[in-house]
């Protein structure tokens, strides 16, 4: 299951508003930000799994461990080193 904090980091590791989001998913702006909320609100799971879908199609890797959870951006343009990227 998607968490609020989740959902927050992974738009920002991509540069998306909440309307992006909300856009790509297919869901309401009301809706996302119920789903973000700190407050504990229900949300439907339906929901929670458009977000999510819409966040793994742009190269999210949701992470849950017993020590806690986060989210990854995947590098879709190969595992190569990027010479510009390399330590000097």
């Amino acid at each position: 299951m998607i968490t609020a904090r989740q959902s927050r980091a992974a738009r920002a590791l991509l540069g998306w508003t909440q309307e992006t989001l909300a856009d790509k998913a297919r869901i309401s702006l009301t809706a996302l930000k119920r789903l973000e909320s700190e407050s504990g609100l229900d949300v439907y799971e339906t929901t929670r799994d458009q977000v999510r879908r819409a966040l793994e199609a742009a190269g999210i890797v949701f992470l849950s461990t017993d020590k806690g959870q986060g989210v990854l951006l995947v590098d879709e343009r190969g595992s190569k080193p990027n010479p510009s990227n390399a330590a000097r």
